[in-house]
């Protein structure tokens, strides 16, 4: 009657009733095919290992690690190599594993492939959510295979990875090594260039301008110096020369004419010029008495200048420094002083124009110290590029060959397998209780499927509400089912308890059919 009317729970409990064999029969055969299935299915058995990241046993601010990828990724790296051809070939042939199923070795591959699993772990203590190490796992229908092949698949792992790091920092110091060898000769030939550039522009570069121009200033006036001296030591060779020019004239003049004057005027000057040599070497120019002086000499010299020339010699001004045998002892003396004052006045001259030249030489210096100076910018910001880069590979270098070394004698990080594969006692699928509850389940939904369709077949009507539900008229009285029912022994009925419920069933029999094909 289901569709019919709306059920309530009598009529629940009505179907029940009737039908609830429908029900227990196909849950109950539904579950011996479940716990049958059992003893059907090859069983998997799964062997597990863990394995852990150690970390470095040398502290990174000594030894920097080279190896910085990202563990997962690496580990997702091992893992595809791991599980290539190459390497799970030699596997499936050492264990003969699927040999029974007549596979080819590609689909042996596609299978082991599937049968190995690899689930990394977050540890607690990590808090950096690095991956402190993970479980390697193999599921085979034999215990002590799964366990030898997981085994076998953990050493890889530790293998693999010792192998990579190695590799990895091999590498990484032959790079450094050929980085450094390239670094050195960039290094070498910016340092030649600055030592010529160096050698080239001597006392112009940078931090030579100061001592440049206290020497320029120093050449100055030791140029001043010179120059007045030369001034003083031609004023006395003057002197000399008129001092001998007056010896030799008053020569003859005594021996021939008598006593004669000396050339007052030449020595009044040659008075003055001393004089004013002693006042320039104490007071300025400006000093009255030096301009006293000066005047003096002035008029004097204007006045020798209005005077008839003098005889031969001493009027030319060449008097000559030679010594002459008709000289007398005191023009001798004269001429010795004139020969000393023309070598201290050459040697004076030759002073002056070195100095001359070393002024000239750091004037140009200088005034060549802009130019010099932005060539020598550059040239030592290439040098010092080049040095940074070279004193970073060198240290890069040296962390290198540390970490090298910290792996060669295991101390870096490393994979440890602190669980051995397990030897699996119990199947991980067939799972019993598993296969049984869902072979009863099964038979409970395909149950009350049937008795569901078998309701909704079923046109009989039983109460007043089916009749009701049809006729739309209320009901008088109800004729219950008035059918002999034969009587069963006693006996018989405790030995066969299904007549007891036949008698049941005969007590539930429809009122009326309308119109449906049985239980009428």
């Amino acid at each position: 009657m289901l569709g019919h009317r709306t059920l309530n729970v009598d009529d629940y409990l009505g179907i029940l009733k009737r039908r609830g064999w429908m029900i227990a029969i196909p849950a109950v055969l539904l579950t011996l095919v479940g716990f049958a299935l059992t003893f059907i299915v090859p069983p998997r058995y799964v062997s597990q290992t863990l394995i852990l990241v150690e970390q470095q046993k040398v502290p990174d601010d000594y030894v920097r690690p080279v190896v910085v990828e990202d563990i997962t990724a690496r580990l997702a790296s091992m893992k595809e190599q791991i599980l290539s051809r190459s390497r799970l070939q030699p596997i499936i042939e050492r264990f003969n594993l699927y040999s029974t199923k007549k596979m080819q070795m590609d689909e042996r591959i596609e299978e082991t492939r599937k049968n190995i699993d690899i689930k990394p772990i977050h540890s607690e203590m990590a808090r950096t959510g690095g991956l402190p190490g993970f479980f390697i796992s193999f599921q085979d229908s034999d215990p002590h295979t799964a366990q030898m092949v997981c085994g076998e698949i953990a050493s890889l792992f530790v293998t693999a990875n010792l192998n990579a790091r190695a590799q990895t920092v091999e590498g990484t110091t032959e790079f450094l090594k050929s980085q450094l060898a390239d670094a050195k000769r960039s290094l070498d030939d910016q340092d030649s260039k600055l030592a010529a550039f160096q050698a080239k522009y001597l006392g112009q570069l940078p931090g030579d301008e100061s001592q440049n121009m206290n020497m320029l200033t120093s050449m100055n006036t030791q140029l001043d110096a010179s120059t007045q001296a030369l001034s003083r030591m031609e004023q006395d060779r003057t002197y000399i020369q008129a001092m001998i020019s007056q010896q030799q004239s008053m020569a003859p003049a005594s021996g021939e004419h008598g006593a004669a004057a000396p050339g007052a005027q030449q020595i009044e000057l040659q008075n003055l010029q001393n004089e004013e040599s002693d006042l320039t070497r104490r007071y300025t120019d400006d000093y009255p008495d030096v301009v006293a002086v000066r005047r003096k000499i002035k008029d004097l010299r204007a006045q020798i200048a209005a005077a008839p020339a003098p005889a031969a010699s001493a009027s030319s001004g060449t008097v000559s420094s030679a010594p002459n045998r008709n000289d007398t002892p005191a023009v001798q003396q004269l001429r010795a002083q004139l020969r000393a004052l023309d070598q201290g006045i050459q040697s004076k001259r030759h002073e002056q124009g070195v100095i001359s030249s070393q002024v000239r030489m750091y004037q140009a210096r200088i005034s060549s110290s802009p130019g010099v100076l932005e060539q020598y910018k550059t040239l030592t910001r290439d040098y010092q590029t080049a040095q940074a880069f070279y004193d970073d590979l060198l240290k890069k270098m040296n962390q290198s060959k540390m970490a090298t070394d910290l792996e060669k004698r295991q101390q870096g990080e490393q994979f440890s397998v602190m669980d051995q594969p397990n030897l699996p006692d119990t199947p991980v699928f067939p799972k019993r209780g598993v296969f049984v509850g869902a072979g009863f389940m099964a038979g409970l939904i395909l149950g009350v499927l049937f008795v569901a369709w078998r309701e909704y077949r079923d046109t009989a009507m039983r109460s007043e509400r089916d009749i009701w539900a049809f006729t739309k008229l209320p009901t008088l009285a109800v004729i219950s089912f008035s059918g002999a029912i034969p009587e069963i022994p006693v006996a018989a009925r405790r030995r066969w308890g299904w007549l007891k419920r036949k008698e049941t069933f005969q007590a539930d029999k429809p009122l009326a059919n309308a119109g449906g094909s049985s239980n009428v």
